[in-house]
């Protein structure tokens, strides 16, 4: 299991309160364990916070909005994608918009990332 210090650990439950709307509406449906996979959100990660991750197929999962369209955010993003590839963790980037769209497609797909990866792990 990934996690990060105590700080981080804070900023984590801190945002929990705080989630998009685009967050909200996908935790709604991950919730439910879609394909009996568990989910969590605001997830620690050593010093930087998972939008949601799921630790069976060690896949973190971003919702990316307008604030990761500058160079410093795609700069950062880049870091914590590195950060959990050297820990054998993957990374998918979901377009808030997509989740607005048709959240039941973003589920679907992100069930099939999750049980290609475990498939993976597992051989």
């Amino acid at each position: 299991m990934i996690t990060g210090p105590r700080q981080t650990i804070a900023k984590a439950r801190k945002l929990r309160t705080a989630m998009t709307l685009p967050e909200r509406l996908l935790w709604q449906q991950l919730r439910k364990r879609p394909a009996g996979l568990k989910f969590r959100r605001q997830h620690p990660a050593g010093d930087y916070v998972l939008d949601f991750f799921c630790a069976s197929a060690k896949l973190a999962i971003e919702i990316d909005g307008k604030g990761h369209d500058n160079a410093d955010a795609a700069h950062r993003d880049a870091n914590r994608s590195a950060f959990l590839r050297a820990r054998g963790v993957a990374t998918t980037r979901i377009p808030a918009s997509s989740v607005l769209d048709d959240v039941e497609a973003v589920v679907t797909r992100l069930v099939l990332i999750c049980t290609e990866r475990m498939e993976k792990i597992m051989v």
